[in-house]
């Protein structure tokens, strides 16, 4: 079980393909969450160049540099990290790693047409066989990218309309439920 960030193709909150910039936060957080619950990698995608320069860095830092010295814990967390420009890159890495294609399922807050719930998720897990669970930046994953994926797992959903979730709380909130 992998999960993979997206930060291109994703959407802006006018529906335009954009390429979303990485942030610190979804580094540690997301890291954080995948080491507490066993997850074997955490894919960071994006095709922008310095923004693969800003992930180097601050895995380097935490990993390898100064920050690994002051906090052990956050440094084997973050080595869960692999940066990879494409999502067909994490899914190929992923082949590799394992010898079969990763099962995708892919997630978003407005998927009317999910066709995986959360037990249907733990199933597929329980299986065996790898699975990336893949999780988009901005105003979530473009459209061409959720067709692609073998499943789209339903929405998280609150006690109320607003649905707006940060995708740090989001996987914290999938891995919980898939891994409680």
């Amino acid at each position: 079980m992998a999960v993979a960030l997206i930060h291109h193709p994703v959407t802006d909150k006018n529906g335009q393909t954009i390429a979303a910039a990485v942030t610190s936060l979804d580094l540690h957080d997301i890291a954080r969450a995948a080491k507490t619950y066993g997850v074997e990698a955490f894919y960071v995608v994006t095709p922008l160049l310095d923004q693969q320069e800003l992930v180097a860095s601050i895995i380097d830092h935490w990993v390898t540099g100064a920050g690994a010295q002051y906090n052990p814990d956050r440094r084997t967390a973050l080595a869960l990290i692999r940066m990879e420009p494409t999502l067909q890159a994490a899914m190929q890495d992923m082949a590799g790693r394992h010898g079969a294609k990763p099962c995708s399922v892919v997630t978003s807050a407005r998927m009317d047409d999910s066709n995986l719930d959360d037990a249907g998720l733990r199933g597929l897990v329980r299986k065996g066989g790898p699975v990336l669970l893949i999780f988009g930046t901005g105003w979530g994953l473009a459209p061409q990218l959720i067709a692609q994926a073998d499943y789209r797992l339903a929405p998280i959903q609150g006690h109320g309309e607003f649905n707006h979730l940060s995708v740090r709380s989001a996987v914290s909130i999938v891995l919980d439920r898939l891994f409680r």
